[in-house]
C-alpha cells in the first residue's frame, strides 16, 4: 500500500554524508542576533554605552576585606529581590558578572553560612578595571539611572596608598562619586583604629594628586553595621583626618550582609548609599526665569509684551 511518504535513504559510502557526521545541526549565530556575555565590562564598553546615553560611574575603593564586593552582591541580591527601598530594577548589561560576586551567598552547608559571603575579585588584565552595570528606576519621579560600578581587588587600593600607583585609576576621572569603603570592626577596634584613619588620610592626598586638586563627590563608607553602631568620636576623627587635606566626605554606614538581622537587617544602608550616589550636591536651577520689563531697555531677549 502506498502512503505518499519518500524516505531518502543515505549511502553511507557518499562522502558528502561522511563529511556531514558529527557537524553542528545549527550554525553559531552572529551579528545582532547573538546574545551579549553579560560578563563583567571592560572600560571600552563603558565608554560606549556613556557616548549613547548619561552614566553615572562610581569609584569604589577600599583594601582587601573591607566589604566593597559585598556591597556589590548585597545591592544585586536586593534589587532582583525588589527589596532596595525606593528603587526599581530596569536593565543590566552584566547580569552573569553579578551572579558570579553573589554566588557564595547561595552556598549553605547545612544551614550554616559560608566563611565568605563573596569571592575574592581578580582581573585579567591587572592594569583594567572590570565594570559592572545596573540601570535603575527612582520610585519618587520615575527617573533612569544607569551605574557603572568598579568591581577592583583591594591590593589596587593598599598599592595605591603605599606606593602612589595610579594608572590603574585613570578612569576615576570621569567618575561622579567615589565610595572609600572601610571595615567597620577594624575603626572601632582599639589597635587598628588609628592604622585605618591614617591610611584614609594617605588615600584622600593620592587622589588628590590623581585630580590635581578638586576630588569628586567621596564617601566613606563604613561596613558591617550590623556588628555595632560607628562612634561619633571615630567618625569625627575621620572627618578630622580628610579636613587636613582639605577634603570632605559623607560618612555612611552599610551591613551588605548581617549576623544580627533581628536589628540591622541584610542590606542595611544601601538604598541610601544609592541615594546620595545619584543626588547632586549643586542647588536646582531654574531653567527659563522671568524677569520684569525694565523701562527704556531695547534688549530683544529681555522684552516682552505687557498684557
Amino acid at each position: 500500500m502506498t502512503t505518499g511518504v519518500s524516505v531518502d535513504v543515505v549511502d553511507p559510502s557518499d562522502p558528502t554524508t561522511l563529511s556531514a557526521i558529527g557537524s553542528p545541526v545549527l550554525e553559531r549565530p552572529t551579528g545582532t542576533s547573538s546574545f551579549p556575555s553579560s560578563r563583567i565590562l571592560g572600560p571600552d564598553a563603558i565608554s560606549k554605552m556613556m557616548a549613547s546615553r548619561y552614566v553615572t560611574v562610581i569609584g569604589i575603593l577600599g583594601d582587601p576585606e573591607s566589604g566593597k564586593t559585598a556591597c556589590l552582591a548585597s545591592l544585586y541580591l536586593m534589587i532582583s529581590n525588589a527589596e532596595l527601598a525606593g528603587w526599581k530594577f530596569a536593565d543590566s548589561k552584566s547580569l552573569m558578572a553579578f551572579e558570579d560576586i553573589a554566588r557564595g551567598s547561595r552556598e549553605w552547608n547545612a544551614g550554616n553560612p559560608p566563611e565568605q559571603m563573596t569571592v575574592h575579585t581578580e582581573l585579567s588584565d591587572e592594569r583594567r578595571p572590570g565594570f559592572l552595570h545596573l540601570r535603575l528606576v527612582r520610585d519618587s519621579d520615575g527617573r533612569r539611572v544607569d551605574l557603572a560600578l568598579p568591581d577592583l581587588p583591594g591590593e589596587w587600593t593598599t598599592e595605591l596608598v603605599s606606593t602612589s600607583r595610579t594608572d590603574r585609576f585613570e578612569f576615576l576621572r570621569a567618575a561622579e562619586v567615589i565610595w572609600v569603603v572601610l571595615d567597620g570592626r577594624a575603626l572601632e577596634n582599639k589597635e587598628r583604629r588609628q592604622g585605618v584613619i591614617s591610611r584614609v588620610g594617605q588615600l584622600a592626598g593620592r587622589l588628590g594628586t590623581l585630580f590635581s586638586g578638586e576630588i569628586p563627590k567621596l564617601m566613606l563608607v563604613i561596613t558591617h553595621r550590623d556588628s555595632g553602631e560607628l562612634s561619633a568620636a571615630v567618625t569625627t576623627r575621620l572627618t578630622a583626618e580628610l579636613a587636613k587635606r582639605d577634603v570632605a566626605a559623607t560618612v555612611l554606614a552599610v551591613a551588605p550582609f548581617s549576623d544580627n538581622d533581628e536589628q540591622v537587617k541584610a542590606g542595611f544602608g544601601l538604598d541610601e548609599l544609592i541615594a546620595a550616589s545619584t543626588t547632586s550636591d549643586l542647588p536646582a536651577m531654574e531653567f527659563w526665569p522671568s524677569s520684569d520689563p525694565v523701562e527704556g531697555s531695547r534688549s530683544y531677549i529681555g522684552y516682552r509684551r505687557d498684557r
